[in-house]
């Protein structure tokens, strides 16, 4: 149902006729809201805690991808130590095992070894201590060694020889010891010293070595005799000591404690001590066995222990890098001698030991790892043994090497957490692709939408907008653009507006200029035209309704109402008057003649309107009543470059006191459906260069009325950056000759780009085919019925046409523009033989060109029957889209074709026998065109 418009609360701004308030207080709906989307401000809010939300997602991503690489990383690098510390486990457990197990096999073959020297001595009832000669002594040490898995072991018996029994040693010794040579060198093999060289290098006599050489021994007390080892070597090698016996207390301290524990304890002990060697020295272990008889001591046998070789024999497969530290618990041996403690380290593997020194030689970061063994132990308890005396027990501690450690480290940590990385980098990646794919999609929606927006704006009244937001918020299963009437439920969107002014601007003389343009010409010169007209309406507040055909529509009074409706149409005409005049003057360069003949039609009439959206297909705003087909009529019965009002619309300006607006036609006109109606003529101040004359008045121009919206500015101001002061100084014959000069030079550019886009300097010699060419006296007698084109070719065709990257020149275009200007010259003011008449022509047949030429289809790639409907068509226009050339001399010849065209027929110039007339003799006004043409131009 319609209404009366009301006035609303909220004043729009003046000037904008989209006018949407915060709240139409005739519909009663708030649009802040629905306009929100819109706001740059709320874009830019909206964008920037989007991009805040990227930033902190991919903030997550990274404190993601590197807490969880780093974790993978840790997580599969204790893996490997936990490895590590399992293999080392197992290893030093092993090692461990089998060395308790070795060293106790030394001490039980040791313990049966003295025993059975204790058993062999006690059955000869002829041997008493310390004259004891063990027999096949090579060859029980030798056994002995092989069950213990020792190579080079050094065994060495000392019978205890007491002070009573020194006197009787020498000749013991001289009795026995050929026997014990001889049992030696036949069981070890051939020795670079024979027994009687032995013999001669024994020393009989208890004694040691001093700094003079071998010294007696002649001290109280027993002293232990070096008799019997294994094996038999060069006593020099020995130090001289082969044989001999010396005073263990004063000379060997390690020794004298070890022989004071078998005294007191009876139980065998082990020490520390240095030898020397090839390479300076070696460190092994002395284990002192007690012999004993009837619970005394009588004799001792001394195992040197070389730790290498019993570390190489362990035979534990996958030995590897292992620090061993041998602690012995007692301060004996090398510990006593030079005040260190007693530790041995070797790094142990399966192809052998290295002595790393007396010294703990670990990793200290590796002692929470160690597997200890006590290797030699001892059953003696420690308050029964005097205060100062010590057993010894032996300790083997097992520590793990950086080299065994970085065997299980690979690269499977480092390759997890770069595939986790990788994972991540992938899946940021997908992210952000699918973050740009929506962004994009989001962009060309909001674009699309916005772009929607801004074509509903110009379609319909922001009210009316607003209204069909609501709708589709309010989530209505209605288009609210869809068909309404009876049983749709859907009211129409339609309101009485009572106060408004209509105004219909038609453009005169359209048609006929249409009819001589290609379609992308009309359209240049619409666009431009309403564009300007556009600006004039944002400028005043109009409203523009439509555009039908030539025909611009627009009213004021609504969406909003405006009480000074009639006043603001009229400025809004008398705009658009003098916006046509500079525009067609502006346009006519490009668009060719009788462009700037263009002018308007305008009328005015006031009254009430109905306006609403007629829905259905191509819905769009209208307006109805009376008072749009009287606008019309006030139009239709106008004048060129005049403004009709009506009769309401004067009263309108006269109650506003501007009565010297308007001028009342001398007579009534006729109005279909109305009769007889006096109507009234809007003054405006006569534009220059316009036809007829015009009311003129003292009344402000536009340029000197109201500011509107801050201050108006003229039309040309609100041009695009365009000279109209320049084009106003030209002359319509200059205008024309430009017109040309834009109409040959994309013909020349097609030239130059069929010759391969370059230009060719002239040859100051005329070819002989040249030569010819003007040689004739008439031009008819170089008329030649056929010429030969070459054959068509699409491909060249299309790069013909896209030769507007090709460069002639400013010299060229200069050459061009003054050709021109002297062909115009030569022409005479004759109806239909001027050179505007000539221009009219050019126009028709560039238009017929291009309807001949364009038939290139703007793909670039054909199927060979394109191809082949293409030459068809060029064989239909008799070859002239084969050459370029060719088509500037149709033009060429469209523009030169009436120069200094008398106006009269030739006819009649043959019959007064002119100049012309005898030198031609017939078509006398057009070979004289083409004489005085091609003579410019040669």
């Amino acid at each position: 149902m319609s209404k009366a418009r009301s006035q609303p609360s909220d004043k729009s701004i003046p000037g904008s006729h989209s006018g949407m308030s915060q709240r139409d207080s005739s519909i009663g709906v708030d649009f802040s809201e629905l306009a929100e989307y819109t706001a740059p401000a709320v874009a830019d809010r909206e964008e920037k805690a989007v991009t805040r939300s990227k930033f902190l997602v991919c903030f997550v991503l990274l404190v993601a991808v590197s807490g969880t690489a780093t974790g993978t990383y840790m997580l599969m690098r204790n893996e490997e130590r936990s490895d590590f510390k399992a293999a080392f486990a197992a290893l030093a457990s092993e090692v461990s095992t089998v060395g308790g197990q070795k060293v106790d096999q030394i001490y039980s073959a040791l313990d049966s070894y003295s025993l059975f020297i204790s058993s062999q001595a006690t059955a000869d009832s002829n041997t008493r201590w310390p004259f004891v000669n063990v027999r096949d002594y090579s060859v029980k040490s030798e056994k002995i060694a092989e069950l213990v898995g020792l190579e080079t072991p050094l065994f060495v018996f000392c019978p205890i020889v007491h002070e009573e029994d020194r006197e009787q040693w020498p000749s013991f010794v001289l009795e026995s010891a050929p026997i014990y040579y001889q049992e030696s060198l036949d069981n070890e093999g051939p020795n670079k010293y024979t027994v009687e060289d032995l013999m001669n290098l024994t020393i009989t006599y208890l004694h040691f070595y001093g700094i003079t050489g071998p010294e007696e021994i002649k001290e109280p007390g027993p002293v232990l005799a070096n008799w019997q080892q294994y094996p038999l070597d060069d006593p020099k090698s020995f130090g001289g000591l082969m044989l001999r016996g010396y005073n263990m207390a004063t000379l060997f301290p390690e020794i004298s404690d070890q022989f004071e524990i078998a005294q007191l304890t009876l139980q065998p002990s082990i020490s520390f001590i240095q030898f020397p060697d090839e390479n300076g020295f070696s460190v092994e272990s002395q284990i002192m066995q007690p012999i004993v008889e009837d619970g005394k001591l009588v004799g001792v046998i001394i195992l040197n222990l070389p730790w290498e070789e019993f570390f190489r024999n362990l035979n534990i497969d996958g030995l590897t890098d292992i620090v061993a530290v041998l602690r012995g618990s007692c301060n004996i041996g090398l510990g006593a001698a030079f005040g260190t403690k007693n530790e041995l380290s070797y790094r142990i593997s399966s192809s052998g030991a290295v002595f790393l020194g007396t010294l703990d030689a670990h990793n200290p970061k590796y002692d929470d790892l160690v597997v200890s063994q006590e290797v030699v132990h001892t059953d003696v308890e420690e308050s029964e043994l005097p205060e100062g005396v010590c057993v010894p027990t032996l300790t083997l501690d097992l520590y793990p090497t950086e080299q065994l450690e970085l065997s299980f480290k690979t690269s499977r940590p480092k390759l997890y957490a770069a595939v986790v990385v990788a994972i991540f980098v992938f899946t940021s990646l997908v992210f952000l692709l699918y973050d740009y794919l929506v962004g994009r999609r989001q962009r060309k929606f909001l674009a699309r939408i916005m772009r929607q927006d801004q074509i509903v704006s110009n379609v319909f009244p922001a009210a009316i907008r607003d209204r069909l937001y609501e709708g589709e918020q309010k989530g209505s299963k209605q288009d609210p653009l869809g068909g309404g009437g009876v049983g749709t439920g859907g009211a129409p969107l339609a309101d009485l507006f009572l106060e408004t002014t209509v105004v219909f601007a038609d453009i005169v003389g359209f048609t006929a200029w249409a009819s001589a343009r290609e379609p992308a010409q009309v359209f240049i010169l619409l666009e431009t035209v309403y564009g300007a007209f556009d600006k004039n309406a944002y400028r005043r507040g109009v409203f523009k309704v439509e555009t039908v055909g030539d025909c611009y529509v627009a009213v004021a009074g609504l969406p909003e109402p405006d009480k000074d409706h009639a006043m603001t149409v009229c400025r809004f005409a008398r705009d658009c008057l003098k916006t046509m005049k500079d525009t067609t003057l502006k346009l006519e360069v490009s668009l060719g003649p009788d462009t700037s003949e263009l002018e308007l039609r305008v009328g005015i009439h006031s009254g009430q309107v109905t306006a609403g959206v007629l829905r259905g297909e191509r819905s769009r705003f209208q307006l109805f009543g009376d008072t749009m087909n009287t606008a019309a009529r006030m139009e239709s019965t106008s004048a060129r470059n005049r403004i009709q009002i009506s009769q309401v619309t004067a009263d309108l300006l006269l109650a506003s006191g501007h009565s010297d607006w308007i001028a009342a036609r001398k007579s009534t006109v006729f109005v279909k459906g109305k009769g007889e109606m006096q109507t009234y003529w809007l003054k405006t101040r006569a534009a220059k260069g316009s036809k007829g004359s015009q009311p003129r008045c003292d009344m402000p121009t536009v340029d000197e009325t109201d500011s509107v919206s801050g201050g108006s500015s003229s039309v040309g101001e609100a041009s695009d950056n365009f000279d109209l002061d320049g084009i106003e100084a030209m002359t319509k014959i200059e205008r024309l000759v430009e017109w040309n000069v834009e109409v040959l030079s994309p013909l020349l550019q097609q030239i130059v780009a069929s010759r391969g886009g370059s230009i060719v300097s002239r040859d100051p010699f005329l070819s002989e085919e040249e030569a010819t060419i003007g040689t004739g006296e008439t031009v008819l007698e170089e008329f030649v019925p056929i010429i030969p084109l070459k054959r068509f070719d699409p491909g060249e065709l299309s790069g013909r046409l896209k030769a507007t990257s090709v460069d002639i020149g400013e010299e060229a275009k200069s050459q061009l523009r003054n050709y021109l200007a002297n062909v115009a010259s030569m022409y005479k003011d004759n109806a239909f033989h001027n050179f505007e008449h000539a221009s009219h022509v050019t126009a028709s047949v560039k238009k017929l060109l291009s309807r001949i030429v364009n038939v290139d289809d703007g793909h670039g790639l054909r199927t060979p029957s394109e191809e082949i409907n293409l030459v068809d068509m060029a064989g239909h226009s008799y070859g002239i889209t084969s050459d370029p050339l060719t088509q500037f001399s149709v033009v060429f010849s469209a523009i030169i074709h009436d120069m200094d065209h008398p106006g009269v027929p030739n006819a009649q110039l043959v019959k007064e026998n002119t100049r012309n007339a005898q030198i031609f003799k017939k078509s006398v006004a057009e070979q004289n065109s083409v004489e005085l043409a091609w003579g410019m131009l040669m």
